[in-house]
């Protein structure tokens, strides 16, 4: 590792995890607001750009090929190239009259790159730095990708919205601001082509004659785990009511009073869900595992379940209020997304616990998805349920959706010392 040593971490850990954070949020929120802004109606938002979790879901299976074939920093270059290039096509095709399914193959695209990036950046990560300076910077790796999620979320869907208020053609407002994120992303790449540190560990991974079959034997362990039905069942229905929810915040925020929203606009949506909700997630999740630290896992999970799950009620509320007061909307929102840091510390530390064992790594990564199978599959029909059922009853099937991960919880078998910070 001598030859990355004259690179500081500071120089290229936050800009390579703020690259990771981008193209996910575009994906999972730009997405869904810029096809609300354009018409589309909530089942189609719900299931089209659901599908988009899927490389996320399978990304397990093509780990391997990242390590065999060529290097770690070759594949994120490389990578964040192709998503500028996806983020100026998204542009373009938004402006062509079949734009929905054009700009659908563009994300795809997207999401597969941004999905294969995470595993080659997660890996040089590993290779970059010592084993005490990958603990030291975990938390600027979060900052930086919690930093993305505001620019995502909070920033550019603000922009979206006052460029269309100011030319009225919200097609040219979308593309406005993926044009934006194509140079930011051209720029990232040139920038890490020329500031990432080349470890001497970052070459193709040594192989026998039968790598591959020494990857399936690697898969099959996981699912010899003791309980692992239960644990499967916990991965995939934590998130069962969240999966859902995620889904139609954004469509509810910004459909008129009259079809049940609460009638935002896009820039307000944007301030209230991408800045204040995810300042409010962060601290959620910071407190998370302030509160892990002290007291388990298993002492913290049943709590950890009520935080990420009751405070879904506030949208029941706002559905059945719809309260014209914007404090009060973004408080409501922020609550929400506090709750929802603070509880998926566990969810997240929870996998962790699973993956424990000689195939960590390749554990943690199914686990990672099965986490997003999780989210995509009850986001696929989300919308077809809020569609049948109006945003008032929707979001009381959403508390409703969320009873299993209790049940579930309960049945979990945990160390009590798991997650406890160990006194020196």
């Amino acid at each position: 590792m001598q030859a990355s040593r004259a690179i500081s971490p500071w120089a290229w850990v936050p800009s390579l995890y703020f690259a990771q954070g981008l193209p996910y949020v575009a994906v999972m929120t730009l997405a869904t607001v810029m096809y609300k802004n354009f018409g589309i109606d909530n089942a189609d938002i719900a299931l089209y750009t659901s599908w988009l979790y899927w490389p996320w879901v399978i990304k397990p299976l093509w780990a391997p090929v990242v390590d065999l074939l060529r290097t770690k920093r070759w594949w994120i270059t490389v990578l964040q190239l192709v998503v500028g290039a996806s983020f100026a096509a998204v542009a373009f095709t938004i402006q062509l009259p079949g734009y929905f399914q054009a700009s659908l193959a563009v994300f795809w695209l997207m999401a597969f790159s941004s999905a294969t990036h995470d595993i080659a950046a997660d890996g040089f990560y590993m290779l970059g730095l010592e084993k005490h300076e990958q603990a030291a910077y975990v938390g600027v790796r979060s900052t930086f990708y919690r930093a993305a999620m505001i620019t995502g979320q909070g920033a550019l869907v603000y922009l979206a919205g006052r460029i269309t208020e100011a030319s009225g053609d919200p097609h040219l407002a979308w593309s406005a601001v993926f044009v934006v994120l194509a140079l930011l992303f051209g720029l990232l790449g040139g920038y890490h082509l020329l500031r990432l540190p080349r470890p001497a560990s970052d070459g193709p991974a040594a192989h026998g004659a039968r790598p591959f079959a020494a990857f399936a034997a690697t898969f099959a362990s996981f699912f010899r785990k003791p309980g692992i039905g239960l644990i499967l069942a916990f991965l995939l229905t934590f998130r069962l009511g969240e999966a859902q929810l995620i889904k139609m915040v954004g469509p509810f925020a910004l459909d008129t009073l009259e079809k049940g929203g609460l009638g935002l606009s896009t820039k307000d949506f944007g301030i209230a869900y991408g800045s204040f909700g995810v300042l409010a997630l962060t601290l959620g999740g910071l407190l998370g595992g302030w509160v892990i630290s002290r007291l388990g896992l298993k002492r913290s999970l049943w709590l950890m379940v009520c935080a990420i799950h009751l405070p879904d009620l506030v949208f029941v509320y706002l559905a059945y209020a719809q309260p014209q007061s914007f404090a009060l909307v973004t408080a409501a929102i922020s609550l929400e997304q506090f709750g929802y840091g603070f509880g998926f510390t566990a969810y997240m530390l929870y996998m962790i616990l699973v993956a424990e064992g000689e195939h960590k790594t390749a554990h943690f990564a199914l686990c990672t998805g099965f986490m997003a199978m999780g989210m995509m599959l009850p986001g696929m029909v989300s919308g077809k349920i809020q569609e049948f059922l109006g945003y008032q009853h929707f979001f009381v099937w959403v508390c409703l959706a969320t009873l299993p991960s209790f049940v579930l919880a309960a049945l979990l078998r945990i160390d009590p010392e798991f997650g406890k910070k160990k006194e020196a």
